[in-house]
């Protein structure tokens, strides 16, 4: 239901934009988060919007850096990511959760993606 895309090979420095499109159910009242994960670590919370898009929040590596935001219209959540670095190289993941307010450990999230591979080079 959640379909993760936009990922790939980039330069240290450069930027991918990543998207996030919903089927079979309207993620427009829900909070959308972004989560990562690299080879042999846990999976990390990377950013969240709430559902009014009123609210983003983002992990302490990635803010000044990543960007979160949503087209309820098309029921898409994106993030856009510029002056990527090695340290970014993970599996992306999209997940929605429909707390009152909007959570930041994977437990909290209730639907998932299937992830998209992000790798940055050196």
């Amino acid at each position: 239901q959640l379909q993760a895309s936009g990922g790939g090979l980039v330069q240290a420095g450069g930027f991918l934009r990543l998207s996030c499109a919903a089927s079979g159910r309207t993620f427009s009242r829900y909070n959308m988060g972004w989560f990562r994960q690299a080879p042999g670590k846990e999976r990390e919370f990377v950013a969240a919007i709430s559902w009014t898009a009123g609210s983003t929040y983002y992990g302490g590596s990635v803010k000044g850096r990543f960007t979160i935001s949503r087209d309820n219209a098309k029921n898409t959540v994106y993030l856009q990511m510029n002056r990527l670095k090695p340290e970014d190289t993970a599996v992306y993941y999209c997940a929605a959760e429909n707390g009152f307010t909007v959570r930041f450990t994977r437990n909290d999230y209730d639907y998932w993606g299937q992830g998209t591979q992000v790798t940055v080079s050196s």
